[in-house]
């Protein structure tokens, strides 16, 4: 047997640098590049062998530096995102703080199903300096560090704790990031001693490798079932998921939809499957959805979910779809969310189960009366989000204003990029994309600080859109370091950062559980009230992004923001756009409701006001059995 002498942290480097993925014919790189920042867990191992084969040029994988460990796996997140899984990035840290960091990055991949691979350094496997710096003594085992915190986190987790355990490792790990049914975050737990040691490799381990994506076909009894349900519908309504996204499968749902006449709704992660302006097309569904799209959803009979695992966003809580005996198809590549609300199970893939649906429903159809009252109400609802454009709001804009610049300004092909607060909620409700990849909203954890990171990954997956993130102050403020990897490799973004002074979404929230926005806004304390009531911090965002060195321009009507756009489409660095907005200014509701428990006791009138709404509210739930 033919065998490669190198370190564990070199056979990582070179496995990865030779893994490929393919589906249709197309084949990538599985791992386009390592995020990484060193420490004393990962340096001498994974940080040696990365500079080896750079020195070298034996392996290709090239390595990017970044500002904050869980940014970088937003990073990898956002590429793999707009790759549609096919290819993604690995992210390695030092042992402790530097690998603890990277639990949200992990959450967020594996709640999202995106393939991210995690290798965070460890302890010493041989335990001879036991407790080594940053180690977590668990007095009931030797055998437990800070990494296990990413089990509950992980499609997969292993600990490396010998050479010979890490060709399955590798094998294991790449077969989950691969799969589009069981993918997520893959965490490979590496002892900082077992990365620098020796050892003989079979040559065939290093061997290039393709990992062919498969398209899961229904099964023909399923199908049927399917296709039954569907014909006995007479106010169907499609809910079209992030996996029809994924799976490129656009073109198949706007052909089912046209040929059968279901309109369809949108959740965040599926919106832009179709254009917004396509006939079919109702917009966003739920407690951030479109009147149009609520509308249809409540009288509807039968539900078909394509590549969505029905969050309560989705569902407003389980109390939108409420019409008696109302039934569920779900057309969905993973078993367990094809499962779910008791539906008929379609395992699938996305496009593949759409073209199989489209021939067993040929010559089917919705009545030509529901078709009209889609397009009826999906008009009402594009006049709504054009008022909220041009509301004229004053003397500071509304926020829905500053999107309907942006929107405005982007090209078909451009992408705006968000995770948290309140915009994700206006830019479901009014964003108008024509491209499956021009809607990039990270809303299955919402994670603050995801937005500059995720643009991050975006813009390199595909240079040759524009990608507009949009940020709110209070994401900024927790995470805007990744600006610096940005301006460091060339890599442009349009940052629009919109100043509100505070956590506006959560203000709004908190206002209507009769909490009175207590602890959102921004200010100094006030020494008579003792409470954050006093003036306005003078914190100048502004300022801080020049100083992490990008452009920067102000703006402070809808007219100036309108130039500095222009302006920053135009130039070749990355620029942030800095405009204060009103954060009372109205935006159109969904009239779909959301689940947030209010205290069911108070002495506060304000509280006992919401607690009688919420007791009323929650009369709408259903268990969907």
């Amino acid at each position: 047997m033919t065998t490669v002498r190198l370190t564990v942290g070199q056979a990582i480097v070179r496995f990865l640098a030779r893994q490929w993925t393919e589906r249709d014919g197309a084949e990538q790189r599985l791992f386009a590049g390592c995020f990484g920042i060193f420490g004393h867990g990962n340096v001498a191992g994974i940080g040696q062998a990365l500079l080896e084969a750079q020195q070298t040029g034996t392996d290709d994988l090239r390595y990017h530096q970044a500002r904050n460990e869980q940014a970088m796996v937003h990073a990898a997140v956002g590429y793999a995102r707009m790759r549609d899984r096919l290819s993604t990035f690995a992210c390695t840290t030092s042992v402790g703080p530097g690998a603890t960091n990277m639990v949200t990055g992990a959450a967020l991949a594996t709640i999202n199903r995106i393939p991210v691979l995690l290798l965070p350094g460890d302890v010493f496997a041989t335990r001879t300096a036991n407790p080594v710096l940053q180690e977590l003594e668990d007095p009931r085992s030797y055998d437990v560090s800070v990494n296990d915190c990413f089990k509950p986190v992980s499609r997969f987790w292993d600990r490396v704790n010998r050479p010979e355990q890490l060709p399955s490792a590798l094998l294991a790990a790449v077969r989950v990031l691969t799969d589009p049914a069981e993918t997520g975050a893959v965490t490979l737990a590496l002892p900082q001693d077992v990365q620098v040691e020796a050892w003989d490799w079979p040559a065939e381990l290093f061997d290039r490798r393709v990992w062919h994506v498969a398209r899961p076909v229904p099964e023909p009894a399923a199908l049927s079932r399917a296709a039954g349900s569907l014909r006995t519908a007479e106010r169907p309504l499609i809910v079209a998921g992030g996996g029809v996204v994924y799976s490129g499968a656009s073109a198949e749902l706007s052909a089912f939809a046209e040929a059968t006449g279901i309109p369809v709704a949108e959740t965040q992660a599926g919106k832009g499957a179709l254009p917004w302006d396509h006939p079919a097309a109702v917009g966003a569904v739920g407690a951030t959805g479109s009147t149009a799209a609520n509308t249809l959803a409540r009288d509807a009979d039968v539900v078909l979910g394509i590549g969505t695992r029905y969050s309560d966003f989705t569902t407003a809580s389980r109390s939108l779809f409420g019409r008696p005996g109302v039934r569920f198809v779900n057309l969905n590549v993973t078993a367990f969310d094809a499962a779910k609300h008791a539906g008929e199970t379609l395992v699938a893939d996305a496009c593949a189960g759409l073209a199989a649906l489209g021939e067993a429903l040929d010559g089917w159809s919705v009545p030509d009366a529901y078709r009209a009252e889609a397009r009826r109400l999906s008009a009402g609802w594009n006049a709504t989000v054009q008022r909220a454009f041009d509301q004229g709001h004053g003397p500071l804009p509304a926020q829905t204003e500053i999107l309907g610049a942006v929107n405005e300004q982007a090209g078909p092909r451009d992408v705006v990029v968000c995770a948290a607060g309140s915009l994700p909620g206006d830019l479901h409700r009014l964003w108008r994309p024509s491209d499956p990849k021009g809607y990039h909203v990270e809303y299955g954890y919402s994670c603050m600080g995801y937005e500059i990171a995720g643009g991050l990954g975006v813009k390199m997956a595909d240079p040759t859109r524009e990608v507009f993130v949009m940020v709110g102050d209070g994401s900024y403020l927790m995470m805007a370091q990744e600006l610096v990897t940005a301006v460091q490799e060339g890599v442009k973004l349009i940052v629009v950062l919109v100043q509100n002074h505070g956590f506006a979404s959560i203000g709004n929230l908190s206002e209507s559980v009769g909490a009175q926005r207590f602890g959102t806004r921004y200010r100094y304390r006030d020494p008579v009230t003792g409470g954050l009531d006093g003036d306005v911090l003078p914190v100048d965002l502004a300022a801080n992004a020049a100083s992490l060195g990008a452009n920067v321009l102000r703006a402070g009507s809808v007219k100036e923001f309108r130039v500095a756009l222009r302006e920053a489409v135009a130039s070749d660095r990355t620029t942030v756009v800095h405009v204060e907005t009103d954060p009372l200014a109205p935006a159109p509701g969904s009239d779909a409701w959301w689940d947030v428990p209010v205290a069911e006791v108070s002495e506060l009138a304000s509280t006992r006001d919401s607690r009688a709404r919420y007791e009323s509210d929650r009369q709408a739930q259903r268990p969907y059995l």
